[in-house]
């Protein structure tokens, strides 16, 4: 009777594993089969906005189906962040993660949802890289005469961000912790008003995505004396990395990448996450990420759950020593 038991018991574990797994084969062969929702919680435009509708567009191309990219602006992304964690976890709705997503639990206590627990990891999509930019007037010539005069004008000198716990307010907070500075920090809710009051002279410095000032460096009409990255970067072949200039201890940026909520299959996880990893071998796409001086990040859904927990923890540490609050 025993036997028979055991021979039922491995029977019936044999029959488990063979339904689900045509379970999980059958949810990667119809998935998608309808629009996918992707929320970027941010106003179109701006230096973010780009790499979903990039990535969405070449997705519903390879895919046969629209992906509609959902503009959700509004409390520090916070409406777009929670519109997703509250969605189905079916694979139809997506968020495009930068570094807002793991700065907001730090600078916000009371958020509606928690990062580490209501998302999972899908892929990266690219690097972010900062350029340190200053007004031309400024008088240094490189990153180390730079470094001293900022040093010689602590407590009198300013640096603006794109906002408070924007990770251009980090990289700037970050850099006056290291100098030993202190540095006024000026917020600014749009990039016209910050980069019209840098070329002014208005503000000392500021970190900016380099595809945002390319136009004003190559013009001689700011500044840049680093950028972020390993290698230099292709859109500014004569600025050097921050290693380069002196400063290797010092690598300030991001990246850009998509997350789902948890409970989403992984067979769904794992398709879209190995499409993405495709698209960003495209020539076309390599060539669209150089001219905003980024790069292609390839991760695998363990790995991209993995940075959020650790860059979650990196940009506290941040926040909590340069005392960075939400007004």
């Amino acid at each position: 009777m025993q036997k028979h038991s055991a021979v039922f018991g491995r029977a019936l574990s044999l029959c488990l594993l063979a339904a689900f797994t045509c379970s999980a084969s059958a949810q990667q062969d119809t998935y998608p089969n309808k629009p996918i929702r992707f929320v970027v919680p941010y106003p179109p435009g701006g230096s973010t906005d780009p790499m979903a509708r990039m990535a969405g567009a070449k997705l519903a191309e390879r895919w046969g189906v629209s992906v509609v990219i959902d503009n959700r602006p509004g409390g520090n992304t916070i409406i777009g962040t929670e519109a997703v964690a509250k969605a189905p976890a079916d694979g139809y709705t997506i968020l495009l993660a930068s570094t807002a997503l793991l700065t907001t639990p730090s600078l916000i206590p009371k958020i509606p949802y928690n990062v580490l627990k209501d998302f999972t990891g899908v892929a990266t999509i690219a690097t972010s890289r900062f350029v340190l930019v200053t007004p031309p007037t400024n008088p240094s010539n490189n990153l180390k005469e730079f470094i001293a005069w900022y040093k010689g004008r602590s407590g009198n000198v300013s640096y603006a961000s794109s906002g408070i716990g924007a990770n251009t307010h980090l990289s700037g907070a970050r850099f006056a912790l290291m100098m030993g500075v202190k540095a006024n920090h000026i917020p600014y809710k749009g990039s016209g008003s910050l980069q019209t009051d840098l070329l002014a002279g208005r503000v000392d410095l500021s970190f900016q995505v380099p595809i945002s000032v390319i136009a004003h460096i190559n013009a001689g009409k700011m500044k840049a004396f680093a950028v972020s990255g390993e290698t230099r970067a292709a859109a500014l072949p004569e600025v050097p990395t921050f290693a380069e200039a002196g400063l290797p201890n010092f690598n300030p940026g991001g990246w850009f990448g998509i997350v789902a909520p948890t409970g989403t299959p992984k067979p769904v996880i794992d398709k879209m996450s190995k499409e993405v990893a495709s698209i960003l071998t495209l020539p076309d796409v390599k060539q669209y990420l150089s001219k905003q001086a980024s790069e292609p990040l390839i991760s695998i859904p363990e790995q991209v759950t993995k940075l959020i927990r650790d860059d979650v923890a990196r940009f506290a540490a941040i926040i909590k020593e340069a005392n960075i609050k939400m007004e």
